[in-house]
C-alpha cells in the first residue's frame, strides 16, 4: 500500500442508525423495546486568557456531558413504564422515606446506595448487524419520563412511546473488547 492511501479509511461503508441495541443493567425491561437513543453531546467550554490586544480563547477545564434520552415502546402490561416509574418515584420519594429504601435494598435485604444508579451499554452495530463499538454509560439514574395520552378519537392505532431522560456520571466509547477507541 502507498504512503498516499495509508490514512484513508479502510471500510467505506456507512453506519446505519437503525443499528443498535441498548441495554440497562437494573431495568432490562425498559430497555427490551427500545427504538431511539442519542449518544449525548460532550462539551469543553473555553475560558478567556486576557491580552492587550485581544482576548484568546484557550480550553476550559471541566467536559459537560448532555443527558441521555431513549425513547421505548410501551408493552401493554405496563411494565417497563413502571419499571423507569418506580424508579423515579423511588428517587425521589414522593409519599415516604419507605420508597427510596424500597429502591436502594438488595436482593438479601441489605441496604446498597449503588442499587439507586445502574450502568448502561448502547451497543454499536455495523451494516451486517455486528457489534463495532460501544457506549458505557456509568452510574445513570432517571430524570424524567414523559406522559402518555389516552385519545378514543384517533382512527390508526398508534402503539405508545415513551421517552426517559437520565443523568449519568461519564460514558466512555469502547470497542467490542471494551478498550478505548
Amino acid at each position: 500500500m502507498s504512503a498516499a492511501f495509508a490514512n484513508q479509511i479502510g471500510n467505506r461503508n456507512f453506519l446505519s442508525p437503525a443499528g443498535f441495541r441498548f441495554t440497562l443493567a437494573k431495568e432490562p425491561k425498559a430497555a427490551f423495546f427500545c427504538n431511539a437513543v442519542r449518544i449525548p453531546e460532550i462539551t469543553l467550554p473555553v475560558a478567556t486568557q486576557p491580552s492587550y490586544l485581544k482576548d484568546i480563547d484557550v480550553p476550559g477545564e471541566k467536559l459537560t456531558y448532555g443527558d441521555l434520552s431513549i425513547k421505548f415502546l410501551i408493552d401493554e402490561n405496563l411494565e417497563n413504564y413502571m419499571a423507569i416509574h418506580n424508579w423515579l418515584t423511588g428517587l425521589g420519594f414522593p409519599e415516604s422515606a419507605q420508597d427510596f429504601r424500597d429502591l436502594i435494598t438488595n436482593d438479601d435485604l441489605s441496604f446498597d446506595q449503588k442499587e439507586a444508579f445502574s450502568d448502561g451499554t448502547l451497543t454499536i452495530l455495523n451494516s451486517n448487524y455486528k457489534s463495532v463499538a460501544m457506549v458505557k454509560f456509568k452510574d445513570l439514574f432517571p430524570v424524567s419520563l414523559t406522559s402518555m395520552e389516552f385519545d378514543a378519537s384517533i382512527t390508526d392505532i398508534q402503539y405508545f412511546t415513551a421517552e426517559a431522560t437520565f443523568k449519568y456520571t461519564v460514558y466512555n466509547i469502547l470497542n467490542t473488547s471494551g478498550q478505548p477507541l
